[in-house]
């Protein structure tokens, strides 16, 4: 079948942080003595961008860029004349849709007040504040920098300067949480009104400072009956569930991140960027990564070197790789999307499809690849099922 190109998003990494924080398995440095080299890091990024279009060449002709995201580490370590100014590079570079939706991650801890309406006039139109909690000694035992009060007056000083698409990411299952700890916390977040908040589950990653010394969590009954009533707290606030970790006010999903889910494209720039690209003339997905140590990458200065691996998924493993962004979503995908943006029939994935529909899995519609309830509790066991 052919392959149809998806939407093109742009990823870019802002790889430094105040300091790591022990649950972080992201591509994150601390700060040292020295100050980073910010405003060379936005000249490396825009020769990077510039290399990918040569290396991607007519994979990338006349499709613009619906979203940008600015990931970290703290990309609100640099000041908004240098997101300006990659901004101005990156439109001058490739075309952009006129509503192209800009997102900034930010640390509450980060940025000073004043700030944010620097980053709305650089283009920035969506934020989303690292809040992790509304507890104090919570965030404590996360090692974040800031405090409740702090993250409040953050989220109030950018919706003063004029944001009206704020997001607050929020964790829940810390260390000795309790149920009533985790709705009070989902309670300050809805207080702020955000349009938008991400609430997932702390989990221990491996080489992170908690995963060599485990703090004390709640257990997997405890950890999903706090996942249950805060979804339930979200919904009465007027949060859609759109995905498995993901709430929304009307019209305020986040299209960089559905681009992801719904197995769209994207280019990946900055130290250790990820990024993904259908070439329909080849008829391959392709994935590649950017050298991760930000010392690296900077001296590569754009050219070969800046590239940590480059590779064509295979036939056999497009299945797994669609299913394991498609299926978070709460209303799943139109099962045509399947074979437009991996050029497999739907036969290839008739067999685990089957089997999943008879378990109560995924709904049984011939026409939508979505999960039923139960399938989305035993959503890895799902996703495994279309495992070559």
């Amino acid at each position: 079948m052919a392959l149809v190109a998806p939407p093109l998003a742009l990823y870019v990494h802002m790889p430094w942080c105040v300091k790591k924080c022990p649950y972080c398995d992201f591509n994150s440095h601390g700060l040292r003595d020295a100050p980073p080299p910010y405003a060379d890091y936005i000249d490396v990024l825009l020769a990077d961008l510039e290399a990918d279009m040569r290396d991607f060449g007519a994979a990338l002709h006349g499709r613009p860029i619906v979203s940008v995201f600015f990931g970290g580490g703290t990309p609100s370590l640099f000041a908004p004349e240098l997101v300006a100014r990659f901004l101005d590079g990156a439109r001058a570079r490739l075309p952009f849709v006129d509503d192209a939706e800009i997102t900034l991650e930010t640390n509450p801890g980060t940025v000073e007040h004043g700030r944010f309406d620097g980053y709305l006039a650089a283009g920035v139109n969506r934020l989303s504040f690292g809040v992790q909690s509304f507890d104090d000694d919570k965030l404590r035992r996360l090692g974040r920098i800031h405090s409740a009060g702090e993250a409040e007056a953050a989220v109030k000083s950018a919706q003063d300067a004029g944001y009206a698409n704020i997001n607050l990411d929020l964790m829940y299952a810390l260390p000795q949480q309790t149920l009533e700890g985790a709705l009070a916390d989902v309670a300050r977040a809805v207080a702020l009104a955000p349009t938008h908040l991400s609430h997932y589950q702390l989990t221990l990653e491996p080489n992170t400072a908690f995963a060599a010394n485990p703090p004390p969590l709640p257990d997997d009954d405890h950890a999903w009956a706090m996942q249950e009533a805060c979804e339930s707290a979200l919904a009465d606030a007027g949060y859609g569930q759109y995905e498995i970790s993901a709430y929304a006010r009307p019209g305020r999903r986040c299209t960089h991140n559905l681009n992801y889910w719904r197995f769209g494209d994207y280019l990946g720039i900055g130290a250790g960027a990820h990024g993904k690209l259908t070439d329909t003339a080849s008829g391959q997905v392709r994935r590649r990564w950017k050298q991760r140590l930000p010392r690296t990458y900077l001296e590569a200065a754009g050219g070969p070197a800046r590239v940590g691996g480059d590779q064509a998924v295979d036939t056999s493993d497009l299945p797994f790789e669609y299913m394991l962004n498609a299926l978070r979503l709460i209303d799943g995908v139109p099962m045509d999307e399947f074979s437009a943006f991996t050029g497999l029939p739907p036969e290839r994935i008739a067999t685990p499809l089957a089997d999943a529909r008879r378990r109560g899995w995924l709904i049984d519609d011939p026409t939508r690849l979505a999960t039923t309830p139960l399938g989305q509790r035993f959503l890895n066991d799902v996703i495994g099922a279309f495992l070559s």
